[in-house]
C-alpha cells in the first residue's frame, strides 16, 4: 500500500508548489520537480537521486509505476495522489499522471570532468528565456557533445521550464554553470580552443579546424558575447547571413556550429 494525499493543505502539495515557482526555495532546499515519465526516467538514467515519486493512479497504470520503482533509488518514497490535486501540480495536461521531488546535484564548473580527452563542449554566455536554454540542450544531446556549459546564467538550472523545454535533456547532458571568468580559467588550464561566435574579427565557421579539444562559445541575440570572451578567444567565428538581419537564434546557431564540428570529427 502506498501513502495517499487527497489535501491541498498537505506540507509536500505546498512544499512542491513552492518548489515550482521559487528559485530560492530550489536552492534553500537543494531540491526541484520533474513532471512527466519520459523526464523522470531520464533523470533517474542521469544518476539523479529522487525523494518523493507521486503519482496520480487513474492516469498511470501499475505497470508504469512499477518500472519506475525498479529504476529509481531505493530511497524515493513513492505516494499516490488525487487526481485533483494531480491536475493543480501538473504544467502539462498531456503529462503521464507522474511528478517527482529530486536532489539537485552541485553543477559547479569546478565538478565539471569530460570523459573525452579531446572534448567538444558548449557555452552560452547568460541566455535569459528557458526557452533558449530548453533547445540548447536538446541540440547538445542531439549531437552528444562532451559538455554543456552555461556560462552568468539569468535562472538556476533545474527551474521547470528549462526541464520542460529540454524535453529531459538537462538529465541527458554533462551541463555546468559558472562565471564568465571561471569558464575561462578552466577551458585554458585544460587547453581547450576557444572558438566564440561573434562578428568582429571573424573567420567563416567551417574554416576552422575542431577536431583538437574545442569549446564553441556563444551569446545572446540581443547583446552577443561580453569584450571578456573577445579577448579571450583562439578566434572568433562567424555563420554567413545572406537576408537583412544579422543575428538568428542561439539554438539555431549553437546547433549549425555543433555539428560542423561532429561533422569534422566524423560523428564520432
Amino acid at each position: 500500500m502506498y501513502k495517499n494525499i487527497t489535501s491541498f493543505q498537505n506540507p509536500l502539495i505546498k512544499q512542491i508548489v513552492l518548489l515550482q515557482e521559487k528559485s530560492r526555495e530550489r536552492r534553500k532546499t537543494e531540491l526541484f520537480v520533474i513532471e512527466g515519465q519520459r523526464e523522470i526516467s531520464l533523470a533517474i538514467k542521469g544518476g539523479y537521486l529522487l525523494k518523493n515519486l507521486l503519482f496520480c493512479p487513474e492516469i498511470i497504470s501499475e505497470e508504469e509505476i512499477f518500472i519506475l520503482k525498479e529504476t529509481a533509488n531505493s530511497e524515493a518514497e513513492f505516494i499516490e495522489i488525487a487526481s485533483d490535486i494531480y491536475e493543480k501540480l501538473a504544467y502539462r495536461s498531456s503529462t503521464e499522471g507522474v511528478l517527482a521531488i529530486a536532489h539537485a546535484k552541485n553543477l559547479n564548473i569546478s565538478n565539471l570532468k569530460p570523459e573525452s580527452k579531446n572534448p567538444l563542449i558548449l557555452v552560452a554566455e547568460a541566455p535569459e528565456k528557458p526557452g533558449n536554454i530548453g533547445a540548447i540542450l536538446r541540440t547538445a544531446d542531439a549531437a552528444k557533445v562532451d559538455a554543456v556549459i552555461i556560462a552568468n546564467p539569468k535562472t538556476d538550472m533545474f527551474n521547470p521550464n528549462i526541464i520542460r523545454s529540454s524535453v529531459g535533456c538537462l538529465f541527458t547532458n554533462n551541463v555546468a554553470t559558472g562565471s564568465t571568468s571561471e569558464i575561462i580559467s578552466y577551458l585554458k588550464e585544460k587547453n581547450i580552443n576557444i572558438y566564440c561566435a561573434a562578428l568582429q574579427a571573424s573567420v567563416q565557421y567551417d574554416s576552422i579546424d575542431f577536431k583538437k579539444a574545442t569549446a564553441i562559445v556563444v551569446g545572446t541575440e540581443a547583446t552577443g558575447l561580453s569584450e571578456e570572451w573577445i579577448q579571450n578567444s583562439t578566434q572568433n567565428i562567424i555563420i554567413p547571413m545572406q537576408g537583412e538581419i544579422d543575428s538568428m537564434n542561439v539554438s539555431v546557431a549553437a546547433g549549425i556550429l555543433i555539428f560542423e564540428a561532429k561533422r569534422q570529427r566524423n560523428f564520432l
